[in-house]
């Protein structure tokens, strides 16, 4: 499952620099996740860093973008295995 970051996002900047799949950018009104790059940390991390630093828990579940723990490690591979 990638992750959303929900409107109330204060652009604190706290997100962007701990995401280990550069995931995160400045959108244009605030930052936003690619869903094709998000793994939810899933090989680098036990758990979303992204989640862990947001100071107002403004990161959430993508529901159009529902992946399995398989499929999160596929992906996570494909992006390593690319640089």
């Amino acid at each position: 499952m990638a992750l959303l970051i929900k409107d109330n996002c204060i652009n604190c900047d706290m997100c962007e620099p701990e995401c280990p799949n550069q995931a995160i950018s400045m959108g244009a009104e605030i930052f936003e996740i690619d869903p094709t790059r998000c793994t939810e940390c899933i090989g680098h991390y036990d758990n979303p860093t992204c989640v862990s630093v947001c100071p107002i828990r403004c990161i959430v579940v993508d529901p159009n973008n529902r992946e399995t723990l398989d499929e999160l490690a596929v992906k996570y591979v494909e992006l390593t295995s690319a640089s």
